[in-house]
């Protein structure tokens, strides 16, 4: 019997890695294995949907037996991988053991988690997946019902306020809570957007109502009494804020548990090479646990697009390597919204805005090398694309 190429995952990463793969060869055995249900949505998604109205089973486009057989692919569902031995070239698993002839890794990334003292921080959602999302549907839904029973907001803190935390707290003001956001940057999306913009985002935010609390973390949350299902929210700097939610969107981590228990070369991410393959023969990765050439880890939708279209060559034969044109960045901030694209870790230059609306970064020679717009200026991006040099 014929190996198949294994993916481990079920995320974009995965099944784009096996529908890229199925428009180059329609029989090459093909098994994917994943903890969940391999159900097909989009995870962007996530951080928008509840205003739009739309619960979990809304978010599925394409349930999982769907996906297995327009792919001709054998789905392993709800399957837990314990152990990768690359010399055996085998997996191993809650099902029993697996074979392969070669093995993609689309582990994806887990929530970064910080220690938060207190007798509740265990009821800290953090969303990174369409079970995620379901438990804070529910819990939005159970205190928005409380709240219209009460007539009164109900209160949605948020720690984080990047760009996950500001998509949600956009979507959550929009939706009739209360939202204070705490982080201990300056500004919202301090990583990725100039100082001015994030600035200009914090004020778009707070007229609809968001309230920002800078350069301090939640130390503790503890449950306000036996018979209330709000939480007291100890920041840094001693305020206390009642929430009936808190949710973390602190970042994403790559997902290593796997490739160091294999021995696979892990830093930031799972090291891969420009044909994406491992330190071990044979074994790739790609999407969110994958770390590209240059230390580069690329956490966004279209990077997944182009890394699955270049591995699904590579693994039938035809070595490809992934090359990464600019790819601008949406951010799902309705109030108002924001295409960055930033410029390639090391690039020395600085930011600065052109017009209003518009930011640019440039290097020493005045040569364009990033960019991030605003508000209608978003309709720009294809033509400053062309531009970065």
């Amino acid at each position: 019997m014929t190996k198949p190429i294994i993916i481990i995952g079920a995320g974009l990463a995965g099944w784009t890695t096996a529908r890229e793969l199925r428009k180059l060869d329609k029989t090459t055995p093909l098994l994917l294995i994943t903890a969940d249900s391999g159900d097909f949505y989009a995870k962007p998604s996530l951080s928008n949907a509840f205003a739009q109205k739309r619960g979990p089973g809304q978010l599925v486009t394409t349930p999982a037996t769907g996906m297995a057989e327009s792919q001709n692919v054998t789905l392993q569902a709800h399957t837990r991988v314990t152990a990768i031995d690359s010399l055996n070239q085998t997996v191993h698993t809650s099902a029993g053991e697996f074979a392969y002839v070669k093995l993609v890794l689309a582990t994806g990334a887990q929530p970064i988690r910080i220690p938060i003292a207190g007798d509740a921080a265990s009821a800290v959602l953090s969303v990174n997946s369409l079970q995620d999302f379901s438990h804070l549907h529910e819990r939005l839904t159970d205190v928005q019902g409380a709240a219209e029973a009460t007539d009164a907001k109900k209160h949605i803190v948020i720690m984080g306020a990047g760009l996950i935390g500001c998509e949600f707290a956009n979507d959550l003001i929009s939706s009739g809570f209360a939202v204070t956001v705490v982080d201990p940057a300056s500004a919202p999306i301090a990583a990725l957007l100039p100082k001015g913009l994030g600035e200009q985002l914090g004020e778009a935010l707070a007229r609809q109502g968001v309230v920002w609390n800078f350069g301090t973390t939640v130390q503790s949350v503890d449950h306000q009494g036996n018979t209330s299902s709000a939480f007291n929210v100890k920041l840094a700097g001693g305020q206390t804020l009642v929430a009936d939610v808190v949710l973390s969107a602190i970042g994403l981590r790559a997902d290593l548990s796997l490739a160091q228990a294999a021995g696979l070369q892990c830093e930031r991410g799972i090291v891969v090479d420009a044909h994406l393959q491992t330190s071990a023969p044979n074994v790739y990765a790609l999407g969110d646990a994958a770390q590209y050439v240059n230390g580069r880890t690329l956490p966004y939708v279209m990077p997944i697009m182009h890394a699955a279209k270049a591995l699904a060559a590579t693994l039938l034969g035809q070595p490809t390597a992934v090359q990464f044109p600019l790819m601008p960045v949406a951010i799902k901030t309705p109030t108002l919204p924001l295409v960055v694209a930033a410029p390639a870790p090391g690039t020395a230059g600085q930011w600065a805005q052109s017009e209003p609306g518009v930011w640019l970064f440039t290097d020493a020679h005045q040569a364009l090398k990033g960019f991030a717009l605003s508000g209608t200026h978003t309709s720009r991006r294809a033509e400053l694309v062309k531009q970065v040099v």
